[in-house]
């Protein structure tokens, strides 16, 4: 039992060994205090305290020290809590310093706040960045497509970082000034001849307003010939306008059938009324023999007129004409 008891003291020594080691990080304390940075072992618990991490905070200090950098404990401290990247703002201060840039702690930390990494946009602001846009495609005033690619050479601007426009805004408004000028142009031969007019009208244009960085200069990378649109639009005019000619003459075929078709019905509605008016002769006939108004000899002397006309017809080849109107007696 006393065995037992010896082996939990030391055991219960041992954690305790090593949660006074985590909380009271005394190497962290002796390695700064020998890189001259003054820090005090209650700081120092503090942070494990505020779930900070103390060699972050304690190892970017002693680099800031080292550089000259003049930051304290506290604002490194306050820029983690914040959710920012320590190491990456002392690291954009430093090359800022020795680039002769002017970049404050405050305007570090606001820009990586923003969500920019400032170490990287420091670079940029050294070692400008080219951009190469995708193929803009335009068409000059005689209808020939023209394809371009630019590259443009942009530094960043630190004073417009938090707040300006990004890439995607550059590469939009380049594109848009190509297209402009070679627009403009009367001949597709006249871009192809003088392509830096392009980068002459895009770089007038101050198109880095407003955006995170300052464009140095436009350059067209290549300049090919695409299609023939204006040929293409006037084909697709033509073939457009014969259909709708097309269309007219079948609406005028359509209303020359329909009004073709109404004659011949009303010819129809003609001849039904002749066969109806003979259709009454004989009872006209009937009613005068009734009357008294036609009589026997009377009618065998229509008879025989109406026969020798017949014959008469026959004879000259003209065809049947009032012997037809009788064939219903």
């Amino acid at each position: 039992m006393q065995q037992l008891g010896v082996i939990f003291i030391v055991f219960i020594a041992i954690i305790g060994f090593f949660m006074f080691m985590y909380f009271v990080p005394v190497g962290l304390w002796i390695t700064a205090i020998f890189a001259g940075v003054k820090i005090t072992i209650g700081e120092l618990i503090g942070m494990r305290i505020r779930k900070v991490p103390p060699g972050v905070i304690v190892n970017s200090l002693i680099t800031a020290t080292k550089a000259g950098l003049n930051v304290t404990t506290r604002e490194l401290e306050t820029h983690f809590l914040a959710g920012g990247d320590v190491p990456n703002v002392i690291r954009a201060l430093i090359s800022a310093e020795k680039a002769n840039i002017s970049l404050s702690f405050k305007q570090a930390t606001a820009i990586n706040l923003a969500g920019r990494d400032v170490f990287q946009a420091v670079q940029i602001s050294v070692n400008p960045k080219v951009i190469t846009t995708p193929k803009v495609a335009a068409v000059a005033a005689d209808g020939i497509q023209l394809i371009a690619i630019a590259r443009i050479t942009v530094r960043a601007s630190i004073a417009q970082l938090v707040g300006g426009a990004g890439e995607d805004t550059i590469l939009a408004r380049v594109g848009e000034g190509i297209v402009t000028s070679i627009g403009q142009a009367a001949s597709h031969r006249e871009v192809l001849a003088n392509p830096d007019k392009i980068s002459k009208l895009v770089l007038s244009r101050g198109l880095d307003a407003g955006t995170a960085f300052e464009i140095l200069s436009i350059d067209i990378a290549d300049v090919d010939v695409g299609a023939n649109i204006g040929a293409k639009l006037q084909t697709d005019q033509a073939a457009a306008d014969l259909k709708v000619a097309e269309a007219r003459a079948e609406e005028r075929r359509a209303m020359a059938v329909a009004l073709e078709q109404e004659m011949i019905a009303k010819a129809q509605e003609a001849r039904a009324n002749v066969i109806q008016a003979e259709a009454e002769i004989p009872k006209a006939i009937a009613a005068a023999f009734v009357n008294g108004n036609l009589g026997v000899m009377d009618y065998y002397k229509m008879q025989n007129v109406q026969a020798d006309t017949e014959m008469r017809q026959a004879i000259s080849g003209s065809g049947k004409g009032i012997g037809s109107g009788n064939s219903g007696k």
